[in-house]
């Protein structure tokens, strides 16, 4: 008998990047297309000495920015589930009973006999109740669990990553103008964000690359009609 498939470990499942995955990927396209899009204004509006420092401002803020943003947001989820897990807890002291004909309905709501619904809740109570309501009920397991610290760290050092990418198109050499060696050192810097994405959550490659390209040109594009009528208006 082949036993292989058994102890073949569940590493090709996505769902344990999803507390990192996110905020990487926000912070990734969030750098890029901000920082591309703040220095295209600039340079739209014929302010190139100042491009250099507004791209090193971006970055430096928007990396900042990124981080708190996702540690506030993601510790207020550890917040509300740290809430509902006294809240179970207390229901379970409370009423055993009622929590355990809950777990069966759960089940039973799921398509299995009531006959099996009640043993299964009856043994998963035995083993550990809590975990079960946290898990069956809740929706919480530790795959999908927030993570502030990891979530702001992914955040601030993507926003980073991206960022740079249309910065280094404004010191790229033999590519004429800056606004344009912004936009193609930005365009490829899209294109191998969707790559990666796309990989990283097993979706397909195509049609993530398409919708984050898509969205990078137009912010890029806004921004430079931004400052293209500052230039004209003479602001």
């Amino acid at each position: 008998m082949n036993l292989n498939h058994i102890n073949k470990p569940i590493e090709d499942h996505k769902t344990h990047r999803a507390g990192w995955l996110r905020a990487a990927v926000l912070g990734v396209n969030d750098g890029l297309v901000s920082t591309a899009s703040l220095m295209i204004g600039i340079v739209s509006a014929g302010k190139n000495e100042f491009v250099i420092t507004a791209g090193s401002a971006a970055i430096a803020a928007g990396a900042m920015s990124m981080a708190v943003g996702e540690y506030v947001s993601v510790r207020s989820q550890n917040d509300i589930e740290e809430s509902d897990r006294l809240l179970e807890m207390e229901h379970l002291k409370e009423d055993p009973e009622g929590e355990l004909e809950e777990l069966t309905q759960i089940y039973q709501a799921r398509g299995i006999s009531r006959g099996l619904a009640v043993q299964i809740a009856k043994e998963l109570h035995q083993h550990d109740a809590l975990g079960a309501h946290l898990r069956d009920e809740l929706g919480q397991n530790e795959a999908t669990k927030a993570r502030p610290l990891q979530a702001a760290f992914a955040s601030a050092l993507s926003f980073t990553a991206g960022g740079l990418i249309p910065f280094l198109g404004a010191f790229a050499p033999g590519l004429g103008e800056e606004a344009l060696s912004i936009i193609g050192f930005s365009f490829l810097g899209l294109v191998a964000a969707g790559v990666v994405s796309a990989k990283t959550a097993g979706a397909k490659i195509g049609r993530t690359t398409i919708r984050i390209v898509l969205g990078g040109a137009l912010g890029m594009a806004i921004t430079a009609a931004v400052g293209q009528i500052a230039q004209i208006s003479g602001i």
